[in-house]
């Protein structure tokens, strides 16, 4: 008799409001309170003389800034990230602004990524603060643990996050469930610091129920068109007719969005996934011009390019394309690139080949939006 494969469990691992749980580690005073990130070096918190600290509020904010993320209070006035600070600033004006600090934000996630490791090895990297896990073939994995049948599985992604706990200080909440699909569903379930397991059985009651916009890969113009269909839940997708569906959406979007609603997906968990490119951009608070703004626009470009070069070095890769973004006032947008005969990693070889291109432009608009890239990578 052949034996019976294991049952497969693939984790999707999202920790809890990453920026500002960071910066609440910092000033640990601001537990419990609405806290927006987002600002620019002048929403530096000021430190008095008597040892206390004071901040800028959203109060009063005008700027073209956006909502990197907000604190779960934040987040009950209606803020959320990716709004513009203006709004956010009529929503909550006493919320706390503070600026954004990447560099201590890669450090962390460097950090949690590294304590997942030490329990679960198999991870496919999906950005700063999420990652997925295939947990299928750990020790324990497949045992049940008292009257609990996913007890082993269960106990393993408890032990994740505690490990992620005591290595950052923070929470993370993790979705187990046979596919990456529905592992991204469930980390959403019980947030902060949630612990979610579900199998197909559990569609009818915990996913169903949900609006389709849940499913990751069904965005906005697919949820209109799918809702003047009357198709609103998870559910209602679910028991569309296929051929339906491929009517209305063609062959493979429909077939996928009827594979998706019922749970399915056979991805893998990517553990070996090479970075196409690496880049860094920055918004400004207010436009600028290539002339008049000359120095400031000047030292933003060469700190992009110092990033980069400081990305690259750091993962162990050279581009030998770079190329530059720019948003204008009237928010198009142009990019520009560049091949080199050999690739590059140093800031002022990145920072030569970005002016080059810069210099194919025509900088007569106010710029709103900066970035530099470095593509075609290879491994140093």
């Amino acid at each position: 008799m052949n034996p019976v494969p294991p049952r497969r469990w693939i984790a999707h691992l999202d920790m809890d409001a990453f920026y500002a749980s960071v910066e609440l580690l910092r000033y640990p005073e601001l537990q419990g309170q609405a806290v927006v990130i987002g600002g620019g070096r002048r929403h530096q918190p000021t430190l008095l003389p008597d040892g206390t600290r004071q901040f800028s509020t959203l109060a009063g904010y005008a700027g073209r800034g956006v909502v990197t993320t907000a604190t779960y209070a934040a987040r009950d006035f209606g803020v959320h990230s990716g709004m513009g600070l203006m709004k956010a600033a009529a929503l909550a004006p006493q919320a706390v602004l503070l600026p954004t600090d990447f560099e201590q934000y890669r450090a962390m996630s460097r950090r949690f990524k590294a304590a997942v490791a030490e329990v679960a090895p198999l991870i496919e990297d999906r950005g700063i603060d999420e990652i997925y896990i295939d947990l299928t073939h750990l020790p324990g994995a497949q045992e049940a643990v008292g009257h609990d049948p996913f007890g082993g599985v269960r106990a393993l992604a408890q032990d994740i996050r505690n490990n992620v706990r005591r290595a950052t200080g923070l929470t993370c909440s993790i979705g187990v469930t046979p596919n990456k699909l529905l592992a991204k569903i469930a980390s959403e379930l019980d947030k902060p610091d949630g612990l979610t397991v579900l199998t197909h059985d559990d569609l009818p009651t915990r996913v169903w129920p949900m609006g389709v916009r849940r499913i990751n890969g069904i965005g906005p113009k697919a949820a209109a068109k799918l809702a003047a269909l009357g198709l609103q839940t998870i559910g209602q997708l679910a028991a569309a007719e296929p051929r339906w569906l491929v009517e209305h959406f063609g062959r493979s979007y429909g077939r996928w969005l009827h594979e998706a609603a019922q749970g399915r997906d056979d991805r893998p968990v990517e553990t070996r996934g090479e970075p196409v490119s690496m880049s860094r951009e920055t918004t400004f608070e207010n436009d600028l011009h290539a002339v008049r703004d000359r120095d400031e626009l000047g030292a933003i470009f060469t700190r992009l390019a110092t990033q980069v070069a400081t990305d690259l070095q750091r993962k162990g890769y050279a581009g030998r394309t770079i190329g530059i973004k720019l948003r204008f006032e009237d928010f198009k947008t142009v990019t520009r690139d560049l091949t080199l005969p050999q690739p590059v990693a140093d800031a002022g070889a990145i920072r030569h080949a970005a002016g080059l291109c810069l210099k194919r432009v025509d900088l007569q608009r106010r710029i709103r939006l900066l970035g530099v890239r470095a593509g075609s990578l290879v491994k140093l």
